[in-house]
């Protein structure tokens, strides 16, 4: 399957995707076909990696959680972002950066921590 476009996030400050440092700024994300290896019991649609891109070329990485609408009740207790929108909240006191990103109600969730 093709990458495909989740749309463009800003990150406030800069994080570690993949392990990489990811500086604050506006990038692309898109998902990719790329899924990880996924232990016994747990369903393969439940990680994907998406890409970061800025200027047209990939800056980083980091691996989704993916969850389905019918389940999203019940992970989400705070806000979360509308069908095709994206949210980026610094969580427990900079500890990390959820990007959160609903692609026609699929969620695709990753918490980076700060970057250096």
């Amino acid at each position: 399957a093709p990458a495909s476009s989740l749309g463009s996030v800003r990150l406030p400050q800069a994080v570690l995707a993949d392990g990489k440092t990811l500086p604050a700024g506006t990038y692309q994300v898109r998902l990719t076909a790329d899924r990880p290896a996924v232990p016994v019991g747990q369903s393969p649609d439940g990680a994907q990696w998406v890409e970061f891109l800025r200027n047209g070329r990939v800056a980083g990485r980091e691996l989704a959680t993916v969850v389905p609408a019918a389940e999203i009740a019940q992970i989400a207790e705070s806000q979360r972002p509308q069908p095709n929108e994206a949210l980026v909240v610094v969580l427990k006191g900079g500890d990390y950066v959820r990007v959160w990103m609903n692609r026609s109600g699929t969620h695709y969730i990753l918490n980076m921590p700060p970057g250096r």
